[in-house]
């Protein structure tokens, strides 16, 4: 018979008593032994086809409607059934309280799994991790997609779904150029969006007035008129994040459009610190849930064989192909992530002189968990492996670094050995290609001729001669081009200001509503 001192569950099936037993033992081991700090859980259980629709919206149930997300679900949904792929067993959202979706496929041991690796792993990593806290809004995160999802159905009903899914359509091509990057600015308060709507349209439209009031309107004034230091300083010139400078100053767009702008910049920024956390993210889920799971079967509150079947799981998750295996496509975050967690508890308790001469500060602590939240707190996936990924764990995964660089010697050469080094190289190579200053194109605006033909002027600073694909350019500029309703020149330009390709798209006509 189970108890709260017995078994939390037997077999394979569960009830929602059951998983309520699951979630208290998580609990009681994430608190008190862990020292977790967490938001409030919320769980829901899901059927297989509403984790296809949750995978279609990109992890966000409540998200508004979008052909996009029908086409993914087509996709995900055919590929499910044919047995070419399999399902996530949760999904976990960003906000207080924290949601957590579990397939009811699931056994009840991968219920105490995922409860354990998402209500309280990455959990605890939402609320505590400092991009989380200056970037996301998790009290007003609900509210603000519902806010969200009835906006975008009374535009459909007021101007068309097709005017709606062209804005929508050219807003999603810009998304990963609608974040602000930096921090300092006050922190969003989602909850007080929809308040401030109406009274926003209006203070913008003035301002928007006021600025293009002194565009030329004739022949007799000069081009001269506009002086190029106040029209940028006007313009907030040079200017990163694309959807806010369209918001504000694309010059024919309607405010039900600038609205939608900001409701996809608000959701780009939501995730910007989830796409510089997945090492570290998964890595803290996986290594939580793999020591409550381990704590709960010390206790005799998981059976041999249902923890047989959580290790199961537990290392397809963490499994890493070889470089020379046809399944390898880099590194596993998981397996990465939770490698990194358990060696730096190695270090903490049990190290060697080389972790002693390359990690001073935490070999020998002794406070495991102590590090390990001040590390989950403090930094993202560029500086976490940059600060802590250890020779053993680089000789463990085998790593090198290979070097192409044609402008320096002909043909690819081993740039990293394992010395010390190639070691130092090596982790600041791969440090380098989880920062997302790196991987991601540099593209601003950087000046508007409002006293000739109002063309749109933007720069990609090219780094390491990594230029834009042509095809893909040329589409995302045409949906630039389509908003700001101008021509829209991009100059490709390389560390010396020398100018490499030049694009110019001008702007397609809009369809007749529907």
């Amino acid at each position: 018979m189970t108890g709260m001192t017995g078994l939390l569950f037997e077999g394979a099936d569960w009830d929602f008593p059951t998983v309520q037993r699951i979630h208290d033992a998580c609990e009681g081991v994430a608190r008190s032994e862990l020292g977790l700090d967490v938001y409030p859980n919320q769980i829901e259980v899901i059927t297989a086809e509403q984790m296809l629709d949750a995978y279609s919206s990109v992890g966000m149930p409540l998200f508004y409607k979008h052909w996009s997300f029908g086409k993914h679900f087509a996709f995900h949904e055919a590929s499910y059934r044919k047995g070419l792929m399999g399902l996530a067993y949760e999904i976990v959202i960003n906000s207080s309280p924290c949601i957590s979706y579990l397939m009811e496929e699931n056994t009840a041991t991968m219920q105490a799994l995922v409860i354990a690796h998402a209500a309280f792993g990455h959990n605890h990593f939402f609320k505590n991790n400092y991009l989380f806290k200056q970037w996301t809004d998790a009290d007003g995160i609900l509210d603000y997609l519902d806010f969200a999802k009835n906006y975008v159905a009374h535009c459909e009903e007021r101007h068309g779904r097709r005017a709606v899914e062209r804005t929508l359509d050219a807003a999603h091509a810009l998304m990963s150029h609608g974040i602000d990057r930096y921090p300092g600015k006050k922190k969003l308060d989602l909850r007080a969006e929809e308040k401030r709507a109406g009274q926003r349209r209006r203070h913008e439209e003035e301002v928007f007035n006021d600025l293009w009031r002194t565009v030329p309107s004739g022949p007799a004034k000069s081009a001269a008129t506009l002086n190029v230091e106040r029209r940028r300083k006007l313009l907030g010139l040079p200017q990163e994040n694309l959807l806010y400078f369209l918001e504000k100053s694309a010059p024919r767009l309607q405010p039900w459009q600038r609205e939608l702008l900001r409701i996809v910049r608000h959701i780009a920024q939501y995730f910007y610190p989830q796409s510089q956390t997945k090492v570290m993210n998964e890595g803290t889920a996986t290594y939580v849930h793999y020591r409550i799971m381990s704590r709960l079967h010390e206790q005799g509150r998981i059976s041999d064989g249902n923890f047989l079947e959580f290790l199961q799981s537990h290392t397809s998750v963490v499994f890493q192909p070889e470089f020379d295996d046809p399944r390898f496509s880099g590194f596993n975050p998981y397996a990465l992530g939770f490698a990194m967690m358990q060696d730096i508890a190695r270090i903490v308790t049990n190290p060697e002189q080389e972790d002693r001469e390359w990690f001073p500060e935490i070999a020998g602590q002794g406070d495991v968990m102590g590090v390990l939240r001040d590390v989950w707190a403090n930094y993202r996936d560029e500086s976490f492996i940059g600060q802590f990924l250890s020779p053993r764990l680089m000789r463990h995964f085998r790593m090198f670094h290979l070097h192409d660089d044609p402008e320096e010697r002909a043909g690819i050469r081993v740039d990293a050995i394992h010395d010390e080094r190639g070691f130092r190289r090596m982790r600041r190579e791969l440090a380098r290609q989880h920062d997302v200053g790196f991987i991601d194109a540099n593209i601003e605006v950087v000046d508007v001729d409002l006293a000739g033909d109002r063309r749109l002027l933007l720069h990609h600073h090219v780094v390491k001669g990594a230029q834009l694909n042509e095809t893909d350019a040329r589409r995302v500029l045409q949906h630039l081009a389509d908003l700001w309703s101008y021509d829209v020149s991009l100059l490709e330009i390389d560390q010396s200001d020398k100018v490499m390709k030049e694009y110019v798209v001008s702007p397609r006509q809009a369809p007749a509503a529907a």
